[in-house]
């Protein structure tokens, strides 16, 4: 794998990690009882985006390492997938 496809793939893992890490922990206004005026409900009390961005890179660097043993030790094949389809 080039260096080029790692970052590529890096940054779609990235991409779909920060989508999954987004909800963590949030508090809306609606449910802590302050909500601004001018301002919808559902918008988070302490965004806490410096917290959620190093999450998403942590999460990010894991599911990576994990695809990149599995694509270096040819631990999934298109064999097996074929085999596991029944082809």
């Amino acid at each position: 794998m080039s260096i080029a496809t790692a970052i590529a793939i890096y940054f779609i893992i990235w991409w779909v990690m920060l989508f999954a890490v987004l909800p963590w922990g949030v508090r809306s206004q609606d449910e802590s009882g302050t909500v601004s005026p001018g301002t919808d409900p559902g918008a988070p009390v302490s965004p806490r985006v410096w917290r959620t961005l190093i999450a998403t890179t942590i999460s990010a660097c894991m599911v990576f390492a994990l695809f990149f043993i599995v694509y270096s030790y040819r631990l999934v094949t298109i064999e097996s997938l074929a085999a596991l389809l029944g082809r």
